[in-house]
């Protein structure tokens, strides 16, 4: 029997695969959704993405309180009279994020060249497409500007990003001080509008005091009455007077009559003794007597001068509230203070390539197992 050469019974080994055979043998799937997108993102943020620069300030918004110190201790545990104004942070916060804060550093279309001339043409401000403010706001808000308040120190954190670190640090610095403006500008309408409510009270206490006064004396004039109760005081000091007089004359006039009936005083002192009464009984009735007495007039009087009094009480206590709200208003209500200035960044924080490739890569791969999983479904109900 003839022996057949080795070479010819062992299989033929297949020839290595090419790179196109590699390729093709790629599940189409799996290059579409992780391998294609992750390779784009190494391509962008390795060669593509321009450096971001952040800048950061931190500031906190206080207001002045009136403190009542009822002991030492009281207030020791009182601290230094500021109170954190969280409440009055998010008007600032929202000035910042809002079209007139953007509308400010935007003079001279800072913002539109800074942002649509700089950067990788994927992250800059894309003017050819819609160069309109509210599409430069809306850019500002997702790109430029970041604000957050920590609840329990009250303290906000403002970021402001940039293509280079001279712009990154005058963004913010520009968003401080228009803040600090918008503060002033509150406190300023607060104090003018405390000053003008109190002057608006002085001026209507004062014309409630010029009535009662004018009420009051023209109802002395009329009635020909000057203070009724010190008048009244000094007609019962006349009768008082009247009466002792008359006294005195009704005992002489017994005397007389009892040791003298002729005597030429007797008709005399009579005649005096009813003219005394007739003092008497006048003075009486100007105090006690009809309409037009004393006692009448002290009603109406009293009446009007407690109306007068009442007023310039009102006028007093409103000239007191004037001169506080004056006193109030030198005082600045709120204070902005910067605990950390707006810093010049000396590299560039964003973006963050690493974990942005990575991202990238994670999302693909989930997109890739859930696309398998449903046509796998799909395929098991179709057989």
């Amino acid at each position: 029997m003839e022996n057949t050469p080795p070479s010819t019974l062992a299989p033929t080994t297949p020839a290595s695969k090419t790179w196109k055979e590699r390729i093709k043998g790629i599940n189409k799937l799996f290059a579409i959704t992780v391998v294609l997108p992750t390779t784009l993102g190494v391509l962008y943020y390795g060669l593509i993405a321009s450096d971001v620069y952040v800048s950061e300030s931190r500031f906190v918004v206080r207001s002045a309180r009136q403190q009542t110190q009822t002991s030492v201790v009281g207030a020791l545990l009182q601290g230094t009279g500021f109170t954190q104004a969280q409440n009055d942070t998010y008007p600032v916060i929202d000035y910042i994020q809002s079209r007139d804060a953007l509308r400010t550093l935007n003079a001279n279309d800072y913002i539109r060249n800074t942002y649509s001339k700089e950067g990788d043409f994927i992250s800059r401000f894309h003017t050819f497409y819609d160069g309109s403010f509210e599409a430069l706001w809306k850019y500002y808000g997702k790109n430029i500007v970041t604000v957050t308040l920590d609840p329990t120190s009250s303290i906000t954190t403002l970021q402001t990003r940039a293509y280079s670190a001279t712009d990154a640090e005058r963004i913010n610095s520009r968003l401080i001080n228009v803040s600090e403006e918008l503060v002033n500008k509150l406190n300023a309408r607060a104090a003018s509008d405390t000053i003008q409510f109190a002057q608006g009270q002085v001026e209507l206490a004062a014309e409630k005091s010029k009535a009662a006064a004018a009420a009051l004396a023209a109802y002395r004039s009329s009635h020909t009455v000057f203070d009724p109760d010190k008048q009244s005081a000094l007609q019962l000091q006349q009768v008082t007077a009247l009466q002792a007089q008359l006294f005195a004359a009704q005992s002489q006039l017994t005397q007389l009559q009892t040791v003298s009936p002729q005597n030429p005083q007797v008709p005399v002192l009579t005649a005096y003794i009813e003219t005394v009464k007739k003092q008497i009984q006048a003075a009486t009735g100007d105090v006690t007597g009809g309409q037009n007495s004393l006692a009448q007039k002290a009603a109406a009087y009293e009446r009007l001068q407690l109306d007068s009094d009442f007023a310039d009480k009102q006028l007093a206590a409103a000239l007191t509230a004037v001169q506080g709200a004056r006193a109030e208003a030198e005082k600045k209500q709120l204070y902005l203070e910067v605990l950390v200035q707006p810093n010049t960044p000396d590299i560039a924080l964003e973006p963050e390539r690493i974990r942005g490739i990575l991202a990238i890569f994670c999302v693909g791969m989930i997109a890739w197992a859930v696309l398998t999983l449903l046509i796998a479904s799909i395929r098991e109900h179709q057989d």
